[in-house]
């Protein structure tokens, strides 16, 4: 039975037979029919599959139902089956809390304990201790596990000492009770020494009391010299250190004991000593180390006398430098001792583990020097001096990938805290890049993914704002100028060349099918680094000549990227290409969409249509606009209006090509403002008009209220991008950020406009972020620069106010720059890396659709709401946000009053609209909640029940989903009513309304 060990094994290959049945109850009669079958075999197999039933039907009935039965096959069962069903149980230890009848379960499994078989008796130990979160205060079970200690059976004292360790970390009665007993056995000479080994363990969950604990530390102490036998010394410091780790008072204490256990001659013991410093140098309980500990442990380098031990040495430190407090300390008392050891490990370049780490220890060191603006000039020149030859000797090795990976992370981090190492790193990893030796494929693509992370940040700086001035992203038309000064450029422009001959290189290429993702991620590289640049003739060549080498999906994703950072010519080009041989209906809409947004764009940025840029691309600078900015808008809002008839499919892209299309109509209309001030000058009456009407600005006559329309129309947008908002609980953060910022454009704009048409108007609105990308903070960009230029005008007196055609000047300038500044689609646009589903289940339900549900009068109506949420994701990227919680909102509307007399008319004075609203917190992706909803009337009513989802930061999300259903009151027959209409007609009035 020491195969029978505590932990979790994977899950089963489980497949049911009927893969697409989408009712529960069906599936459970299966797996019944299997469990009742003859053959051993198919019951094993039945049984197996519960885990994958509950993983797709977390419904508590279901479960307890599950668990009942199988109790039932535990008792009756051979051992066999038993053992199958306790993996069922350690593999459900999250949907166990929703057994309902959990004394019942137990009460039926328990009767096993009673069995003449110690094989039977250890397995129901063992489950039990499978379900101890449920039971920690069974004391019956309790009971059970300390006779079974006393068994003279191996098998079962195995199988209590490990539910002795499961009840032990979740009750702390059992805990207590058990530490004498335990420690008992453990100096007993007649429990052999396998068995001790394993008592040990247990004691690490001893913490709940400060005697208990006390008393079991002693314990330990004792025995150390009692058992000086190596794996005696392992496992009674591993639990020292887990007990010490939890109860943090005997953090010092333990610590002298590590030390002076690092001078064992026996490697093992080393190893353990040096895990356990790893253990306590976590973030709870860092704070509890004494500082000449730091010392001492920094002494004890020189006792490692293999690269394992050092690299677990150099853990220790990279753990207590990620702390602010012990890093300072390190810093400022103990920086030669580090350096020393440091230069020491990375000197031995054929030991790459150990040399990265010591990286890992001086890139931390250095890039919190950076920030607490502390001299860390020998560390960064220490870095420089051997970052380089670490790069390199781990680039060209395939098996070096994780060590390269911990290379590049390293560079990166010091160069988000010190520019000039930054573009000192850019430069050695573009060199890396650039060299004629072939690395391995998977190396190649985590030195390209480096440098777009690196480009990334330094895109951040040249986009950071100031208050004198904005930056004018369209002055960048050439790579070929002079490197500016860091801090507004990126230092990647300088590098383009290289990048470019290794994307060329990799494309002509015969084998370019084998790089296809490191081209990806050079495309991006290149279409981030020349962000709000015009690009050059060489690199749309390049990106022209993709179309003949690379597949459709390779082409799709470098035109994704090309939209994701405003290349919209090069994207258009692409989408247009690929629309015409695809052959799925769908695929050839959509990518004409995506083109017909592009061409929109060329034509916004440009003031070209892209029929005359890809026949007279300019070769260097970006050309003069040709079509003026009436005809651009106009121009662009068909093409909106033509992609959203290509796209039929209801998604979140049409939403957004809906609000966008509003907008550039909204922007249309203010171009028309300024074009018909000059032939509707205003009318002989307007002085008198505002008079009468006390708005002095009326004097100015059509304008004034077109202007005031088109503040309307603008915030109409803004609530549109908001509602968007809210309703993308699964967008990624730049999405979010991307729907922030055109939220405060609109805003932005109509402010400027009040501040103009109106005497007095409101506060401006809050820029909520400056965005922490790349694409958002070049898009926020534009919008300071709308603040500057508002700034501009002159300020006037409420009553000497006028709207002159500077005034419009202005607002049209405002368009141009919204226009001007290529528009970067979100990722949310194209890829959604999280899927949040609710599914509910709503009772009571009307026998059919075209029925409504019948309430007596006069009585209440139960409505009891149960759901199962569905969160997936990306394996590669985490959750953007949980579902904290889950809020339900009931609305019940009178449709059909049912008729009344004038003085019960005059009586009534209560609503006939009622509003209920509750919070539940899902529990194991399952939820439920009831209403009592009063009705005070008879007649039909419509009951909406709408669903809300709250985040971990309490923010609420309008992600549905949402069910309606008909309700009739039963009039009361001993009061005399007028006819009612019929049901058919009552269900045909809700349906209108």
């Amino acid at each position: 039975m020491s195969h029978f060990s505590s932990t979790r094994v994977s899950s089963f290959n489980e497949c049911f037979l009927n893969e697409n049945e989408q009712d529960p109850n069906a599936v459970l009669m299966e797996l019944d029919k299997g469990l009742r079958s003859a053959k051993q075999g198919i019951q094993c197999e039945s049984i197996v599959r519960f885990p994958r039933l509950f993983e797709k039907y977390p419904f508590p009935i279901l479960i307890n139902s599950s668990f009942i039965k199988l109790a039932e096959f535990f008792v009756s069962g051979s051992n066999l089956l038993r053992f199958w069903v306790l993996r069922v149980c350690q593999q459900s230890e999250n949907h166990l809390d929703k057994i309902l009848n959990i004394d019942n379960f137990v009460r039926r499994i328990f009767m096993v304990m009673h069995s003449n078989d110690p094989v039977a008796r250890a397995l129901l130990l063992r489950t039990l201790g499978a379900v101890s979160r449920v039971i920690p205060e069974k004391q019956q079970v309790h009971h059970a596990i300390r006779r079974a200690l006393d068994s003279h059976d191996t098998v079962e004292v195995e199988a209590a000492i490990y539910a002795s360790s499961c009840f032990a970390a979740q009750s702390s009665s059992f805990a207590i009770s058990m530490c004498a007993k335990i420690s008992d056995m453990i100096e007993s000479l007649q429990v052999p020494v396998p068995m001790k080994l394993l008592l040990i363990p247990v004691l690490r969950h001893m913490h709940h009391d400060a005697n208990t604990a006390a008393l079991v530390n002693k314990l330990c102490m004792d025995l150390l010299p009692k058992y000086p036998a190596q794996s005696f010394v392992v496992a009674i410091i591993d639990t020292l250190t887990q007990l010490s780790s939890r109860t943090l008072v005997g953090v010092p204490g333990q610590l002298e004991v590590l030390l002076d256990f690092m001078q064992d001659l026996r490697t093992p013991v080393r190893i353990q000593v040096l895990r356990s410093f790893n253990e306590l140098a976590g973030k709870k309980s860092v704070h509890a180390w004494p500082k000449p500990a730091l010392e001492a442990l920094i002494s004890k380098f020189e006792t490692c006398i293999n690269s394992h031990e050092q690299f677990l040495f150099l853990s220790i430190l990279v753990k207590l430098s990620e702390c602010p407090l012990t890093c300072q300390q390190l810093l400022r008392e103990h920086r030669v001792a580090l350096l020393r050891l440091c230069i020491q490990s990375m000197s031995k370049l054929d030991d790459y583990t150990t040399a990265t780490q010591a990286m890992a220890v001086l890139s931390v060191l250095a890039a919190f020097g950076t920030e607490q603006e502390s001299q860390v000039d020998d560390i960064l020149h220490t870095v420089s001096l051997h970052i380089e030859g670490l790069l390199l000797c781990t680039a060209r090795r395939a098996d070096c990938l994780r060590h390269l990976q911990r290379v590049l992370a390293y560079g990166i981090r010091i160069s988000q805290a010190n520019a000039e190492f930054g573009a000192t790193f850019i430069e050695i990893v573009s060199n890396t890049l650039g060299d004629n030796v072939v690395y391995p494929q998977a190396n190649a693509e985590l030195i390209c993914e480096a440098l777009v992370r690196l480009c990334e940040h330094f895109q951040l700086r040249k986009y950071a704002f100031t208050t004198s001035e904005g930056l004018e992203e369209g002055d960048d038309n050439a790579m070929d100028t002079d490197e500016p000064s860091p801090t507004k450029v990126n230092p990647m422009l300088a590098r383009m060349p290289i990048i470019l001959y290794k994307l060329n290189k990799l494309i002509d290429s015969e084998d370019a099918e084998k790089h296809l993702r490191t081209i990806e991620i050079l495309s991006v590289l290149v279409f981030q680094t020349t962000m709000g640049c015009y690009l050059p003739l060489k690199v749309v060549q390049c990106f022209e000549k993709c179309l003949d080498k690379l597949n459709c999906w390779t082409l799709y994703k470098i035109a994704r990227s090309a939209s994701r950072y405003g290349h919209h010519y090069v994207a258009a080009h692409i989408y247009t290409s690929i629309s015409e041989i695809v052959i799925n209906d769908q695929m050839h809409y959509f990518l004409v969409t995506l083109s017909q947004i592009s061409q929109a764009e060329c034509i916004l940025n440009y003031g070209l249509d892209y029929a005359h840029m890809r026949d007279n691309y300019a070769p260097t600078a970006a050309p003069e606009p040709l079509i003026p900015l009436m005809k651009r808008l106009e121009a662009a809002c068909n093409l909106y209006q033509m992609a959203r008839v290509s796209l039929r499919a209801c998604s979140s892209i049409q939403k957004y090509l809906k609000i966008r299309a509003q907008f550039l109509q909204t922007l249309h209309l203010a171009v028309t403002v300024k074009n018909a001030q000059v032939i509707v000058p205003p009318p002989a009456i307007a002085g008198s008009l505002a008079q009468n009407s006390r708005d002095y600005l009326q004097k100015f006559g059509h304008v004034t209220n077109q202007l005031r329309k088109l503040v309307k129309s603008l915030k109409a947008c803004e609530e549109t991008h908001a509602r968007l908002y809210k309703s993308s609980f699964d967008a990624d953060n730049v999405t979010l950020e991307f729907l922030e910022v055109a939220e405060f454009q609109c805003g932005l704009l109509a402010h400027i406009i009040e501040s103009i048409c109106y005497a007095t108007p409101p506060e401006p609105p809050v820029f909520l972020t400056t965005g922490e990308h790349p694409e958002t903070r070049f898009f926020a960009a534009s919008c300071r620069r709308m603040e500057l230029m508002h700034k501009n005008l002159p300020e006037e007196l409420p009553n000497a106010k006028t709207i002159s055609n500077r005034h419009l000047d202005v607002i049209v300038a405002q368009i141009e720059i919204i226009t001007k500044t290529p528009l970067c689609l979100p990722r949310y646009f194209f890829q959604i890396l999280q899927s949040t589903q609710i599914k509910l289940s709503v009772s009571p339900q009307p026998r059919s659709a075209t029925e409504p549900v019948n309430v007596q009068s006069g009585s209440n109506l139960v409505i009891k709401v149960e759901g199962v949420l569905q969160q997936a994701g990306s394996k590669q990227v985490k959750h953007f946000r949980r579902v904290e919680s889950v809020q339900l909102s009931l609305t019940s509307q009178l449709v059909t009053p049912p008729p009344r007399s004038g003085s019960e008319l005059q009586k009534t004075g209560t609503s006939d609209t009622v509003t209920l609203n509750q919070i539940v917190k899902p529990q194991r992706d399952f939820l439920s909640g009831s209403f009592l909803l009063p009705i005070s009337s008879g007649g039909h009513f419509q009951v909406t029940l709408e669903t809300f989802v709250v985040d971990e930061h309490g923010t609420i999300w309008c992600t549905g989903p949402k069910s309606s259903m008909m309700v009739r009151v039963l009039e009361d027959p001993s009061k005399p009513t007028a006819p009612t209409p019929s049901t058919s007609q009552a269900v045909g009035q809700a349906r209108r309304f």
